[in-house]
Parts: C-alpha cells; sequence; structure tokens
C-alpha cells in the first residue's frame, strides 16, 4: 500500500453506509503491477443515483485504469450451486436497474451505445478459470440478475429469475 484516501475527503465522492465497507481508495502495487483498490462501495439501494454509484469507475479511467475486477456478495439461483461457491459472472440480465449511460453522454468516458455482446472479457474470465483450477478452487460461471435491493426476491421473482436463465441474484456490480 502506498497510499489511502478516505472516501469524504475525495469531491464528489459517495460515502459507504454499509456496514464492513471502509470507505477509502487504496493505491499500492500487487506482483509488480499499479492498482487502486476501493475498501468499500456504495449501492443505489443506499438512496444514491447511478451517477453517484458508477463514479469510482469514471474516476478511475481518468486515472488510467483499464482492468476492473469486481466481487460481490450474492444469492445463488442455480440448484447446483452450495452456499459460498464462487462464481465468475459471463453475462447478466438488468430490467430493474437503472442505466448509468442515461442523460448527456460524455465522449471522454466511452461510447454513448457501448457494444455489449461481451460486457464481461472472455480472456480474463479464462486467466481467471485457469488460476482457480491451478489452485484447485471449485468456480462456476454463470448469468448475474441485477435488482435494485434492499429487499431479497418474493417466491415469484426468484422463480422468474431462475426461469429466465440466472445462476445468481445480487445488488451491485452490474451498474
Amino acid at each position: 500500500i502506498e497510499k489511502e484516501i478516505a472516501y469524504k475527503d475525495i469531491p464528489n465522492f459517495p460515502v459507504s453506509t454499509v456496514d464492513g465497507h471502509k470507505g477509502k481508495l487504496i493505491f499500492g502495487e500487487l506482483s509488480g503491477k499499479k492498482v487502486v483498490a476501493m475498501a468499500g462501495r456504495f449501492h443505489y439501494y443506499e438512496g444514491y443515483s447511478v451517477q453517484a454509484v458508477t463514479f469510482p469507475i469514471r474516476l478511475m479511467k481518468f486515472l488510467g485504469i483499464r482492468c476492473l475486477l469486481l466481487s460481490n456478495a450474492a444469492g445463488g439461483v442455480n440448484p447446483a450451486f452450495k452456499v459460498g461457491d464462487l462464481m465468475i459472472i459471463n453475462d447478466h440480465i438488468s430490467f430493474s436497474t437503472v442505466n448509468p449511460l442515461i442523460g448527456k453522454n460524455l465522449d471522454e468516458l466511452g461510447p454513448r451505445f457501448p457494444d455489449m455482446t461481451e460486457p464481461y472479457s472472455h480472456k480474463l474470465i479464462n486467466k481467471a478459470k485457469e488460476i482457480a483450477a491451478a489452485n484447485n478452487i471449485l468456480v462456476h460461471e454463470g448469468i448475474y440478475f441485477v435488482v435494485t435491493g434492499p429487499t431479497f426476491e418474493t417466491k415469484a421473482e426468484y422463480r422468474m429469475i431462475h426461469r429466465l436463465g440466472a445462476d445468481a441474484v445480487g445488488m451491485s456490480t452490474v451498474q
């Protein structure tokens, strides 16, 4: 770790309200690579706009970050999964969340209508699977269904999510 900055000290940066989310941006080096890590994040269900939730990603782009690794805790929908299993997201379904690209387009952030046929890099997915296999770590690959939260799904919603082909459901990551 080379530097830690509290979210509250970064202009326009939201502050996490979820227990266990420390609320700081960490700059450092990992295996010889410069990295930026977020110790805690914020969610749409906390009352933040999608623009606020995605602000850190936009900031990282301006800092020169070209590769993003996200993690989350999610609910399993695939009956073959067990509690605690790891899943790499290879696609997602997002009907209920507001798209953060709505509004004025900022060309310096990317295209107005990005191609979503490969929202998650196949190259990085394969690399993660290779690393997991080399370390005897069971990892699934699947589709993530995003909901706004903060409530969990009703039984009917759960059945619908399963029927639509999702393997996991959660309240973050996609935006």
